[in-house]
């Protein structure tokens, strides 16, 4: 079953149920006043009738047969009846079954202890059923009554304009309901239909038409095309996504096959045995090992890119920034001797992961040791409410065109920046600063490459301050 003819039929109910409680009520109402109307009618023609009589000096109540009467069993009209005080029957207007309707005594003595007194009394279903009012005057009782038909044929009477009326206007309310249901629901079926094109022909970019409305289905169209919006956001990011690990896969490669070139031809000069000599095995040798530690830590920091890639989280407790910088910084004046490292570190707390910033120090560190001639600073500062740790160099520095992309991933500067007789080991992969960048970034900092105070380059990491409890 359509949901259109689901809203149709539930909109009729609705109106059914509404004409059934506006039924019964009327009925009520009706059959009340009815009854009402009934007894009202009866009161008055008894008390016109005990009127009359005690108008008269001496009424004449001889006992008497009726003359025309009634058969109450297909008149409705109002008969009377004339009681004596003992409730003989003197006169009567109407019979029933060949006899004047007889009154209970109970119904007298009621009358007469309280001015008047009504009762029903006969089959209804026989049609003999009867509503009697009782009234007592000084010589006797006037008693008046009418079938129960006459309620009743009003009753069916209502009864009937009820249905006849509330046939039709249960189906125009159907009728209505179907219109009203299949226009509320054109929109949604247009949200249907685009959303079949959108995913048959991935046109990400069409949108739904505005509607100057601000009801349910204008929200729902607003809300689509949000959602068409986040969409093409989404398929653009992935296939950027998807180029970007294209690039990295690319770049890896190319930084991979250096040094496994250079093993690879080593190894094959040292197979050849006996036949090379001492000086230049041993030069093959100490260029195998260069480069297999070189190819060691570039594979290295590509699992720390694809953890971070993968959503890693780092652990963050308290952090003694100035204890760890001053470590890093004797360990690589232990192993750069030929670099003078000049270290002035403030006593500062950081909220952080212990041994991935003690790796970021050591990247910015490396980093300048490539780059510098003989110095390198390293300073920790309070900055407001953040740790500021500098690390610069005395050599060539970054073009500003090159500030923000040496924190991509594989980027390397131009020849300038690379002193001259550098190595290739000591040239990098140019995956440090993005690590940098990305370990930062989880402790909610900030970094920067800007020129430093010897002239060179200066990396510059802002971490938030621990806050005291």
């Amino acid at each position: 079953m359509s949901l259109r003819l689901r809203l149709a039929l539930f909109g009729a109910a609705v109106v059914a149920l509404a004409l059934v409680l506006f039924g019964l009520a009327v009925y009520g109402l009706v059959a009340r006043s009815v009854e009402t109307n009934q007894d009202k009618e009866l009161s008055a023609r008894a008390g016109a009738a005990v009127a009359e009589l005690t108008s008269t000096p001496a009424p004449d109540l001889t006992p008497r047969p009726p003359v025309a009467p009634v058969d109450l069993r297909s008149s409705t009209e109002v008969f009377l009846e004339v009681l004596g005080p003992t409730g003989s029957l003197v006169y009567s207007t109407g019979i029933l079954n060949g006899a004047p309707p007889a009154v209970s005594a109970q119904v007298l003595d009621d009358a007469a202890r309280s001015g008047g007194a009504f009762i029903t009394q006969g089959d209804a279903k026989a049609g003999t059923q009867l509503r009697l009012y009782a009234k007592p005057f000084v010589r006797g009782y006037v008693v008046t009554g009418q079938s129960t038909r006459v309620p009743q044929s009003n009753l069916s009477g209502i009864v009937g304009f009820l249905i006849i009326s509330g046939v039709p206007t249960l189906l125009a309310a159907l009728a209505a309901s179907w219109l009203v249901a299949g226009r509320a629901l054109r929109p949604l079926k247009e949200v249907a239909t685009a959303a079949d094109e959108i995913g048959r022909t991935r046109d990400f970019g069409r949108r739904l038409s505005g509607r100057r409305s601000r009801d349910e289905v204008a929200l729902v169209a607003a809300s689509f095309n949000r959602m068409l919006d986040e969409l093409e956001d989404a398929y653009r990011g992935q296939g950027a996504a998807l180029d970007a690990q294209r690039q990295f896969v690319a770049d890896a490669s190319h930084e991979l096959r250096t040094p496994l070139t250079t093993i690879q031809g080593n190894a094959g000069l040292l197979a050849q045995g006996p036949q090379i000599t001492e000086e230049v095995r041993r030069a093959a040798a100490a260029d195998i090992a260069a480069e297999s530690e070189r190819m060691a830590r570039l594979v290295d920091r590509m699992l720390t890119l694809a953890r971070a890639d993968s959503g890693l989280k780092l652990a963050m407790t308290p952090v003694d920034l100035r204890r760890l910088v001053g470590e890093v910084c004797r360990q690589a004046g232990a192993v750069h001797t030929d670099k003078t490292i000049q270290v002035k570190a403030a006593e500062l707390t950081v909220a952080g992961d212990e041994d991935a910033l003690r790796q970021l120090v050591w990247i910015l560190l490396d980093n300048a040791v490539r780059h510098a001639r003989s110095t390198i600073a390293v300073s920790l500062e309070m900055e407001g409410e953040w740790a500021r740790l500098m690390v610069g160099d005395d050599g060539a520095g970054i073009s500003p065109d090159d500030r923000e992309r040496v924190f991509e991933r594989f980027y390397k500067a131009d020849a300038a920046r690379v002193r001259a007789g550098t190595d290739r080991e000591m040239q990098g992969a140019g995956l440090g600063l993005a690590i940098a960048r990305w370990i930062t970034d989880q402790h909610g900092g900030r970094i920067i490459a800007a020129g430093s105070p010897d002239g060179g380059a200066g990396i510059f990491v802002d971490l938030p301050l621990l806050r005291s409890s």
